[in-house]
């Protein structure tokens, strides 16, 4: 064993006794880190306007404080963004991370000086709970990749801004400088395919051990790599045992990428955002990702089928459920409060609090009543494919309401790697999988409101194209996996 690993592991050992504090005492953590918000915010703009000097309880945020998403909160983001001081929290944030997407355009989220440093650590704590549960400290001396967007930042009024992975390119620690690929100079590189290919020229003769990307674009990545090479992913970099990902679900990728790969590699999934790190898979034996109750984030849970009410109850840690679909609403260090992120999660455990990300309150099918959501369809199609050939490189799922014939029905867009041998039977599976994930659904097809699925298949690429028309081709952008509309399915290249 190396010095280096060596060093690792016994790191590994005390990081994980400090989360064990926290972990153990969920309700007293949170509680703690609701009351330092309160205080630290009292005399910014948004305390003043909201009384936190009469907050003493959750009872008396929540009644003080709406749920808000950014367009509700933007008013004051826009004050920060003109270089206001003490608007949402003390002084001025260090960053703002843009992001896309909203009817205003785009999204500034502000990182301050308390939050930032969580953002580091929780990624690098997950790879050291991985490190204690496994023994496994031998890739600490390979090559790492990070497939992330440009560190390349502008100026706002003082405050510098760019994409939350650009920014955090910035706070690599000098101990994995020298480890860590694609250099400086190709991460600058904007246009995503050519970016790729750089970093094929750059880690293709490496001994890379650990891999991190978004699953589509890590995918990108290694068929790329595989056809300058003529090799499997595993055949070239014959030490790569450990894929860290998040922003969506590994199963529906994890077939292509063990056939990509040659065989099966330990993975960790992450939980982070824009607007905070949240959680991160602290063991490869239980499901689900831990929370992280004491990273400057104060959480509340509203279940999704509440969420659309005039005035859902706002759960907190110590009254969630399992299985329960929960829309996640934070208060952050960074000056969110009681800011509605978009994510849905279910806790798969409550000692510790761990969660699974289920979908986007935005984003579900639900046309005829059924609110289908993102964790169901995922669940469905890996059931189809199970005991299959059929693999499958990007799918999403829209509702058909004026077909030119008979019943309206969901319609999935997917792009497959391996073909069903009989399509038919394959979109059979795939609906009575689907409908035992969703009885509502179950109950439309019954009822004759609507009928059995249909599948399209989408040509090689389509997605990639339909990224790239959209000026959206690599990074951290995603393909929704469901749309209660035909928005994206109408631009899709069939």
């Amino acid at each position: 064993m190396s010095i280096k690993s060596l060093a690792a592991r016994l790191f590994a050992q005390r990081i994980y006794k400090k989360t064990q504090a926290w972990a153990n005492s969920p309700i007293e953590t949170q509680k703690a880190v609701f009351q330092n918000l309160i205080q630290a915010a009292k005399e910014t703009q948004f305390g003043k306007d909201h009384h936190f000097d009469q907050i003493k309880t959750f009872e008396d945020f929540s009644k003080q404080v709406p749920i808000r998403d950014y367009e509700a909160l933007k008013p004051y983001v826009d004050r920060v963004v003109k270089g206001e001081e003490n608007i949402l929290w003390k002084g001025k944030p260090l960053y703002f991370a843009k992001t896309s997407g909203t009817t205003s355009g785009a999204k500034y989220i502000p990182l301050t000086k308390e939050s930032m440093p969580f953002h580091i650590e929780a990624a690098r704590n997950a790879i050291l709970h991985y490190i204690h549960e496994t023994k496994n400290a031998d890739f600490v001396n390979g090559k790492m990749i990070f497939l992330q967007g440009s560190p390349i930042l502008e100026e706002k009024y003082g405050i510098k801004l760019g994409r939350l992975s650009g920014i955090v390119a910035h706070f690599v620690p000098k101990y994995l400088q020298k480890n860590r690929l694609p250099s400086w100079e190709t991460n600058c590189i904007e246009d995503w395919e050519t970016k790729v290919n750089a970093i094929v020229d750059e880690t293709i003769n490496e001994d890379m051990t650990v891999i991190s990307g978004i699953p589509s674009w890590v995918q990108m990545y290694f068929e790329k790599l595989q056809q300058r090479n003529g090799k499997s992913v595993g055949d070239i970099f014959k030490n790569f045992n450990l894929f860290i990902y998040g922003g969506v679900n590994y199963e529906p990728y994890r077939a292509k990428f063990e056939n990509l790969i040659g065989r099966k590699v330990d993975s960790i999934e992450l939980f982070p955002a824009s607007e905070g790190f949240f959680a991160y898979q602290d063991s490869q034996k239980e499901k689900g990702m831990l929370l992280l109750l004491n990273s400057g984030i104060f959480y509340e849970f509203i279940k999704s089928e509440e969420f659309f009410t005039e005035n859902p109850k706002r759960y907190t840690i110590g009254e969630v459920e399992l299985g329960v679909n929960y829309v996640l609403i934070i208060s952050t260090n960074a000056g969110l409060w009681g800011y509605n992120i978009g994510d849905t999660v279910q806790f798969t455990s409550l000692k510790p609090y761990r969660v699974i990300v289920s979908g986007r309150i935005k984003h579900y099918i639900s046309a005829f009543g059924e609110h289908v959501i993102g964790k169901e369809v995922e669940c469905a199609l890996q059931e189809a494919m199970e005991g299959t050939s059929v693999s499958v490189n990007e799918f999403t799922v829209a509702p058909q309401i004026t077909p030119a014939d008979g019943l309206p029905y969901h319609e999935w867009f997917i792009e497959f790697e391996n073909e069903p041998e009989d399509s038919n039977t394959f979109a059979e599976a795939l609906d009575n999988a689907m409908r035992k994930q969703n009885i509502y659904y179950d109950d439309l097809i019954v009822g004759h409101v609507l009928k059995k699925l249909v599948v399209t298949k989408v040509a090689k690429n389509g997605f990639q194209e339909y990224m790239k028309s959209i000026g959206k081709l690599g990074g951290q952008n995603k393909i929704p996996r469901l749309s209660n509309d035909r928005s994206i399915v109408d631009l899709l290249a069939l």
